[in-house]
């Protein structure tokens, strides 16, 4: 580890250590014209499509295409779900077959 101005930057982890409490963790997505949900908790997905939503529109994408997987389609219907009251959301389906049919959604963005 290099010096900063003569001592040692205090790293949360090692700071949350030393305080006995556990460190905040932030995960940044990167946004892209998809989003792939398969290592989001059912209970998660509602919040991570919401905020996707809200980060691809400031970034300008007309469309964008949440994978959620064909399982037993307890993501897909989460997914929906959001999508049919999203005020950001002009029109959503399911994705074309070679964009990955019923286990992804085609999100239409105002």
């Amino acid at each position: 580890m290099q010096a900063v101005r003569g001592g040692f930057p205090d790293l949360p982890a090692l700071a949350a250590a030393r305080a006995r409490r556990p460190a905040a963790l932030t995960t940044e997505l990167p946004i892209e014209d998809s989003l792939d949900l398969h290592s989001f908790l059912p209970r998660d997905v509602a919040s991570v499509v919401d905020d996707y939503l809200h980060a691809a529109h400031a970034r300008g994408f007309r469309e964008v295409r949440l994978i959620h997987g064909r399982g037993i389609g307890v993501q897909r219907r989460i997914v929906q779900s959001v999508l049919r009251t999203h005020s950001l959301v002009a029109g959503f389906a399911d994705a074309p077959e070679e964009r990955g049919g019923r286990g992804a959604t085609i999100v239409r963005m105002r």
